[in-house]
């Protein structure tokens, strides 16, 4: 380990495409969109995650003696906790009462994605190690309040509280195509009253309205203008100003249309709804919704009930849904734990965070076990 090189950069153009995608996404490994240089790399030349916007790049990436690309960890310094859909605001609350600083603070996550992937890119164990350390390092050198990774995988999570970070849980909601042929598949897996009430939301939903699957080629930049001004919709309405630009949505359809996935709904010819999906090679992940017109349940039928056509017609193990919603219960999503782990400086800060997460993690799986039995599947299975 003695001839590597650990290097801390703040933009990911000074990085190969090709050498960040191998360790990014190795043979072998799942694909996940959100970990492509297409996708992060977007995000800063678009000016949506940048220093300006409180989302500053700090990658590290550990080279050997020629210069190859070994392992990297994305990295960004924030100088507050929008956008990251793990909540921290109390516990800054409570460390500034008490005197103290708790921005700028390390993330490692994708800026504005809940979505859960692998966040040490490395599959060298050392190397993997040699980041983390690097990771909780430099937190203390920029004087942070401290370290924080979103959404990593499970084996990830194990691996990072070995490492002293304390672990937090949340829930999501998925659905696992589990061996469905189709849909109708799928609803024989219901009870009978379930099943009745989803074939009476679809049939509601597709009313009056044509819904398009595109993808790759299929999409045009009048899709993603309309698509657009429903996700500045939504945006306004949920968060004040909406995170990514039009620019951002650009450089996804120039770098990466075959990775996603627009439903789309037009009543009398025109567009009225649209949700966008993005793609791995097991999972698809359903991010942005929004309409200009309201109709009933066509929230369920694009985001929910579309993504499962799409999966299952594709071969896809399962179907992301995104931050929040227990709605997605009743249409088939099961709820999962979702994880993140936090280095957090400060030593009073600390103590009472990991009394808290004592506490929170039993809350969290007895939700967790609650929501199942609430699932609409039939319960003999």
């Amino acid at each position: 380990m003695t001839d590597l090189s650990l290097r801390m950069i703040e933009r990911l153009a000074e990085v190969d495409r090709a050498a960040w995608d191998a360790v990014a996404n190795p043979p072998g490994a799942a694909y996940d969109p959100f970990l492509s240089w297409d996708f992060l790399e977007a995000l800063e030349a678009s000016s949506s995650a940048v220093e300006e916007t409180g989302w500053g790049p700090r990658h590290l990436l550990v080279e050997d003696s020629g210069g190859a690309l070994l392992g990297a960890l994305p990295l960004y310094l924030k100088g507050h906790s929008y956008g990251e859909y793990v909540f921290d605001h109390a516990w800054a609350n409570a460390l500034e009462r008490a005197g103290g600083r708790y921005y700028p603070k390390l993330i490692t996550a994708v800026p504005f994605t809940p979505a859960t992937g692998r966040r040490v890119l490395a599959q060298d164990p050392g190397i993997a190690r040699l980041l983390v350390d690097a990771a909780r390092q430099a937190a203390r050198e920029m004087n942070g309040s401290g370290w924080n990774v979103l959404f990593p995988t499970t084996a990830e999570q194990d691996q990072l509280a070995e490492a002293g970070l304390m672990a937090r849980h949340d829930i999501q909601y998925v659905f696992d195509c589990a061996g469905y042929r189709d849909y109708e598949d799928f609803l024989a897996a219901l009870s009978s009253r379930k099943r009745k009430a989803l074939r009476k939301e679809r049939k509601t939903a597709q009313q009056g309205v044509e819904i398009e699957q595109l993808s790759g080629s299929a999409l045009t930049d009048a899709h993603w203008d309309f698509f657009f001004a429903c996700y500045q919709d939504t945006g306004a309405r949920k968060w004040g100003v909406p995170y990514l630009n039009r620019d951002f949505f650009r450089l996804i359809h120039e770098r990466m249309a075959d990775k996603v996935l627009l439903v789309i709904a037009r009543r009398d010819g025109a567009y009225v709804a649209s949700a966008l999906n993005f793609i791995g090679s097991e999972t698809l992940f359903g991010r942005y919704w929004g309409c200009l017109e309201d109709h009933d349940s066509l929230h369920f039928e694009l985001c929910y009930h579309q993504a499962v056509d799409y999966a299952l017609a594709h071969g896809l193990k399962r179907v992301e849904a995104g931050a929040q919603g227990a709605h997605k219960l009743a249409r088939g999503y099961r709820p999962e734990l979702v994880h993140s782990a936090h280095d957090i400086v400060h030593p009073g800060l600390r103590s009472a965070i990991a009394d808290f997460l004592v506490q929170e993690r039993q809350a969290v799986e007895a939700e967790r076990l609650a929501l199942e039995a609430e699932t609409p599947y039939k319960k003999d299975l």
